[in-house]
């Protein structure tokens, strides 16, 4: 058993409420948030398509939605960076976008 713990080190919104989530550990992992976001709850907010992609970011290390705006971290959605590790690795949806440094 590996002693990382996950650490997200930048969060991207992709199409279909997917979420792309780059870890220190350098892999980039998608996390499919409909089935979540279906359950409703505190999910409920993450339907509405801006506000999906304007405040998703990284607080608490991890994929998170600033609720406030002012990046409190007690403020937000936040998806534990476990379960958030557990989801599949993919390439780099920005790899081969034309402004990614190399």
């Amino acid at each position: 058993m590996s002693d990382y713990f996950p650490c997200v080190i930048q969060a991207v919104a992709g199409e279909e409420k997917n979420v792309y989530a780059y870890f220190s550990d350098g892999t980039v992992r998608r996390l499919n948030m409909e089935p979540v976001i279906r359950r409703g709850g505190v999910f409920k907010r993450l339907e509405d398509e801006r506000f999906f992609r304007e405040r998703l970011t990284v607080l608490n290390d991890t994929v998170a939605w600033d609720l406030s705006g002012r990046c409190d971290p007690a403020d937000c959605i936040d998806i534990d960076p476990f379960t958030a590790y557990e989801a599949p690795v993919v390439s780099d949806p920005l790899g081969d976008h034309p402004f990614t440094c190399r």
